[in-house]
């Protein structure tokens, strides 16, 4: 899909992953951010293409994904037979950035396709048509995972992970992260600030009694709700508790949690 940014999305910078995103643009080098589901990862992405002026091609990786999904391939309409660029191709002809969000999702025979695009030959082969595509200065690759997905069936291959220059990304600070809450709803910042504190006190339980969690993205989501209007509690439950967890028991644990934090309105 391919989006024309006429505005900049919000994003609040963590650390020198701006300038680090600039220089890989202007020195062709791909780029691969390592961070947790719901940190920023796509929004600063989205900020990026917007800020250097690129249209921005997002594939959202996944099991079935293919190389023809990102290649392309011949369809048939009215009776002839046509070649159809997958949005890489576009990207690679369009002089745009590129981002495949959680790569490591896709099959392993599909990331093949990326190696001759992300070395210093910036070529990509269309066997299919026998094209052979140079990328022009403008295009960028840029991949994301989330590590804490990786085991020993979906890993990033060293071979693949070494073409690129990386950065990690991690939730920000409260402060900060209340401001983004704060930013991105309107909500009061008081409000953001103990959503912020309720999200601390759900981290602690990473690893332990949850795959997942609570990400900034949540709390934007339970901030729009309260917003809005909803009690705060089952804002709570709606945005943060229930997408984390499927087991009751849990649920019914990560709200005792929500009430200690967050004021019970009526």
């Amino acid at each position: 899909m391919s989006e024309e940014n006429e505005e900049i999305p919000f994003y609040q910078p963590q650390h020198n992953e701006v300038e680090l995103f600039e220089q890989a643009y202007k020195n062709r080098l791909p780029l691969l951010i390592k961070g947790p589901t719901g940190c920023g990862k796509t929004r600063f992405i989205e900020h990026m293409a917007a800020k250097l002026g690129r249209p921005l091609y997002t594939v959202a990786c996944h099991d079935d994904l293919t190389a023809a999904d990102l290649v392309g391939r011949h369809l048939i309409g009215d009776g002839e037979t046509y070649w159809h660029d997958g949005p890489l191709t576009k990207a690679v002809r369009e002089g745009a950035i590129c981002y495949l969000d959680e790569m490591v999702e896709a099959r392993k025979d599909t990331t093949v396709v990326l190696h001759p695009l992300s070395d210093d030959r910036r070529l990509l082969p269309i066997e299919r048509t026998g094209e052979l595509l140079k990328a022009p200065p403008e295009f960028m690759l840029v991949v994301s995972y989330n590590p804490g997905y990786q085991n020993l069936l979906k890993g990033m291959k060293p071979s693949t992970r070494q073409r690129f220059v990386s950065t990690r990304f991690d939730y920000p600070d409260s402060k900060t992260e209340a401001g983004i809450v704060e930013k991105e709803t309107g909500i009061d910042l008081a409000i953001s600030t103990q959503l912020v504190e309720l999200a601390h006190a759900l981290r602690v339980l990473k690893d332990h009694d949850l795959e997942e969690s609570a990400s900034t993205r949540l709390l934007v989501y339970a901030a729009t709700l309260i917003k809005s209007g909803l009690n705060p509690v089952e804002a709570c439950r709606a945005a943060i508790v229930e997408p984390l967890s499927d087991d009751e028991e849990t649920v019914s644990a990560l709200m005792e949690v929500v009430k200690a934090k967050i004021p019970v309105t009526e």
